[in-house]
This record gives structure tokens, sequence and C-alpha cells, in this order.
């Protein structure tokens, strides 16, 4: 189900405007500041969904606005679990989650972002989803929008 999404990004305080927030550019810029952290390395589970960007595509320079596609790939008979989504932004993994469920529907198939505004400069995402059989897929993308 495809949903209009504008995402405004600036200082503008969430509940005082009508549009919403992916990540403000304080966030942004104290997450490209930090020190990358130290992260385990772990073997994704057997079978896990796979999530794929479908678009934009990161080959080709990005700018705003944007659209974002995301589909999960379940292993049958398994499906995905909408409710188990999640969306953490930056080195600081950032959870905004809610800041995308108030304005797009996450579905089996995916996710669909009409037109993403998002501040020029590098971004990172940790999309997280799990399957009826309890296994987690992830996907991590790192971009820069010019």
């Amino acid at each position: 189900m495809k949903k209009i999404l504008t995402l405004i990004v600036s200082g503008i305080n969430v509940a005082a405007f009508a549009g919403q927030l992916l990540v403000s550019l304080e966030e942004m810029n104290a997450s490209n500041s930090a020190k990358p952290a130290l992260t385990a390395k772990s073997v994704a589970s057997k079978d896990a969904p796979l999530i794929e960007l479908s678009a934009p595509k990161l080959s080709a320079p990005i700018t705003s606005p944007t659209p974002i596609e995301l589909r999960f790939q379940p292993t049958p008979p398994s499906a995905v679990k909408p409710e188990t989504f999640k969306l953490l932004y930056g080195s600081f993994e950032i959870d905004i989650t809610k800041r995308i469920l108030n304005v797009a529907k996450v579905t089996e198939s995916g996710v669909y972002v009409q037109e993403a505004s998002l501040p020029k400069g590098k971004h990172k995402l940790l999309m997280v989803v799990e399957d009826t059989s309890g296994r987690r897929g992830n996907k991590t993308i790192e971009f820069e929008v010019q």
C-alpha cells in the first residue's frame, strides 16, 4: 500500500508540525561525529527474513526528496511480522520507528515512502524485522544525500 510521506527535517518541534521528522540536523551531525562503536560480529540466523532496499538506488547520487522502498523476503513457510519492524538511525542507533509508523504502513511485504526529505549529509540506517519463526533479519545501509 502506497502512502504519501513528506519527512521534513528541521529543528521544528514534532508536536507543533503537521509533517513528520525522520531525523533532525542535530541527530545527523552527532551521529556523523561519533567515533565508531565496537560491535560484536555475528552471523544472521539461517533462513532469517531478508530486507531489500529497492529505492533509492545507492549506486547513484541521492537527492532529497527521494522515495524509499523496502521489501521483506521471508523463508516459507514463515511470514514477516510487520509489528516487529524497527528502524534505527546513525551511530547511536536512535529508534526512529515511531516517526515512520506515524505516516507509513509496514506490511508483510515491506515499507513504501513516496517522498522522504533528508538533510544533506551522510546517513546510516539499521532495519530489523522478525518472522513468525522468531528469526531476526537485519540490514544496514549507509548513503549520502547531496
